[in-house]
């Protein structure tokens, strides 16, 4: 079996792939050489994908909710129609909550878990099937979160969704390793998104720049970076089950020096 050893005509899957750390995704993999197929379920936000993808060999756009079974599926075969294969995958999509544990209700955090873990699960199913179909091998890049590395306030459903992320990213390793298939989740730190935009308080700004030794947030092409990096074989080819924090330094921190 040979396995996905450069980006060249590559074909990458991308969810939540209008905005944030999808965006930038796109991007970076767009410059890189992949073709992407670009999917998210805001209609608005993919207005600007569909102009930028008018014309374009290379770039396919397509409405779905991660979390419809069905419709991935069909999206998923509307991509190998038009590419002729899938090698890639960035799970993306995600929605999240900054809300004490005992104020929580029941139906956000089932939601959430919809969205965050069995969304990704399923887009990552399909698209291993593909994979496995070819016989190339190739990558699944999910989004993990440090939130569900640590445990941080406010976070007891989101962080429960990216923890299971985190295991689901080492199960779906051990799992596909046979078909050349490599799994491995990036964790995040703070990163300027529409997301945290709306989640993140001054206050919470503050508590961050208090623990993280760069005292800065990060960017989302700075996400997308790792992202290249583990999707090509050529460079990363050995690396699977790995969870990479692109955090600023927040996990590993202790005592910061000079830091109020």
């Amino acid at each position: 079996m040979t396995t996905n050893d450069g980006p060249s005509g590559r074909v990458a899957l991308i969810t939540g792939a209008a905005s944030g750390i999808g965006f930038a995704a796109l991007d970076a993999l767009a410059a890189a050489g992949w073709r992407v197929a670009a999917i998210d379920r805001n209609e608005a936000t993919l207005d600007k994908l569909r102009q930028r993808a008018a014309g374009s060999a290379a770039l396919h756009v397509a409405a779905c909710d991660v979390c419809d079974e069905a419709a991935v599926t069909a999206v998923v075969s509307d991509v190998v129609k038009r590419f002729g294969r899938i090698d890639g995958v960035v799970n993306s999509a995600g929605i999240g909550a900054d809300i004490p544990a005992l104020d929580t209700p029941v139906d956000l955090f089932r939601r959430i878990l919809d969205v965050n873990v069995i969304g990704s699960f399923i887009v990552a199913r399909a698209v291993a099937r593909v994979i496995k179909e070819g016989g190339n091998g190739g990558a699944i890049v999910n989004m993990a979160s440090i939130s569900g590395l640590r445990g941080s306030k406010g976070r007891v459903a989101y962080g429960a969704s990216k923890g299971a992320v985190v295991t689901m990213t080492q199960v779906l390793a051990n799992d596909l390793a046979e078909f050349g298939i490599r799994v491995n989740a990036i964790a995040p730190g703070p990163i300027e998104t529409p997301m945290v935009a709306k989640l993140h308080s001054k206050e919470d700004r503050e508590l961050y720049m208090r623990y993280m030794p760069m005292a800065r947030y990060g960017t989302p092409a700075e996400i997308a970076s790792a992202v290249v990096f583990l999707l090509d074989g050529s460079v990363s080819g050995f690396i699977t089950g790995e969870i990479l924090a692109v955090d600023g330094g927040y996990r590993g921190a202790g005592i910061i020096s000079g830091r109020k």
